[in-house]
């Protein structure tokens, strides 16, 4: 048994309800392992969580976080001892650097967590850097390798590309040979991508929900593009349908969340929410047949029953981004509250890290 602090939020619907709590943790059972947690990622998955506007947010109280990097302190009764036959090539021993994904429960100072979740953590990134990397790159992976069906010589179109999965959506394209128009919410993200990620000027784009059709018309005649094979879509309303029709024959739009529905303030605004629903996009699946074009959506915490997959998509990763991710801003453990209201804001670039 192991004394730890955690963030806990007792009922979701207000950010205000997170507290900071002391509580045990039992030793780790069959199959687990018990981490000293480092750092944590911060997504926005789990501001909606909090919110309950996240569709596989617990029932009553539960600790948010997906994510964790840290020191793997012990093992549970029935894990096979190192060296076993069998082992796989990635097994982990007391004292390793490991990065874990959670289905929720990573905003703690130590967890438990099945051994099949967690993986090493390359010798040459940090603490910080191993948390900043399994949601946001697995789900680049998953949308565009396994759903997009991405192939060299795609055109695709990659909304909030500044953010943590959109940096990582950007390595993947630059490793495979893709042609990219990159989207930002702000001018300052536009010069983060052209100044430090090589992009040119014409290749990203300030949306502007009230000309992003004519900006995304401008963007494909700069690059000599006729329309995109492929549209990585994190935002949705005004954005969805102007990316949509300019999909070409066998085009793919897919969509892996709703910025555009973040609430502004630490509580659902649920007016501007039911408005939002109302006027969310509509699309006639028998005129989707006469164009050709396809539209995919997940929530890459469906993966989580399916850890099988993830070994073979982190070694897909490993071949894929050359680097660790990009970690913008870190705050510690005891600032949890302002490093969320942070990345709700939509000011950040990159990933955001708790180092504990």
């Amino acid at each position: 048994m192991r004394t730890r602090e955690v963030w806990r939020i007792q009922r979701a619907g207000a950010l205000g309800r997170l507290e900071r709590h002391t509580d045990s943790l039992p030793d780790p059972g069959p199959g687990e392992a018990r981490v000293i947690v480092k750092a944590i990622g911060l997504n926005f998955a789990d501001i909606f969580a909090c919110l309950g506007l996240y569709s596989a947010t617990p029932a009553g109280a539960f600790v948010p976080g997906l994510e964790f990097a840290g020191v793997m302190e012990a093992l549970g009764p029935a894990v096979p001892p190192p060296g076993r036959r069998g082992e796989p090539p990635h097994a982990i021993r007391p004292g390793d650097r490991v990065i874990g994904l959670t289905r929720f429960g990573a905003y703690a100072t130590a967890v438990n967590l099945g051994v099949r979740y967690l993986r090493p953590i390359p010798p040459e990134w940090s603490f910080a850097e191993g948390a900043a990397f399994p949601v946001q790159a697995l789900t680049a992976w998953y949308g565009l390798i396994e759903l997009g069906a991405l192939e060299t010589g795609d055109s695709v179109l990659v909304h909030s590309a500044a953010g943590g999965v959109g940096l990582n959506a950007l390595a993947i394209l630059a490793a495979v040979g893709a042609r990219v128009v990159a989207t930002v919410g702000r001018p300052a993200k536009r010069d983060f991508l052209v100044k430090r990620r090589g992009l040119s000027p014409d290749q990203v784009i300030v949306r502007d929900r009230h000309t992003f059709g004519s900006q995304l018309d401008r963007a494909l005649a700069a690059l000599q593009l006729d329309g995109f094979d492929l549209v990585f879509d994190a935002v949705g309303g005004p954005f969805f349908r102007p990316a949509y029709e300019r999909l070409r024959p066998e085009g793919r739009l897919v969509l892996y969340g709703a910025a555009d529905f973040m609430p502004k303030l630490a509580r659902p605004e649920y007016l501007r929410l039911a408005l939002k629903y109302v006027r969310r996009p509509r699309l006639d699946p028998l005129r989707m047949i006469a164009e050709n074009r396809s539209v995919m959506a997940f929530n890459l915490i469906w993966l989580w029953d399916h850890a099988d997959r993830l070994a073979r998509a982190y070694d897909r990763l490993a071949h894929l981004m050359q680097g660790p991710p990009f970690v913008a801003r870190r705050f510690g453990f005891n600032d949890t509250p302002a490093a969320l209201r942070y990345l709700q804001s939509g000011e950040s670039i990159g990933k955001i890290v708790l180092e504990v």
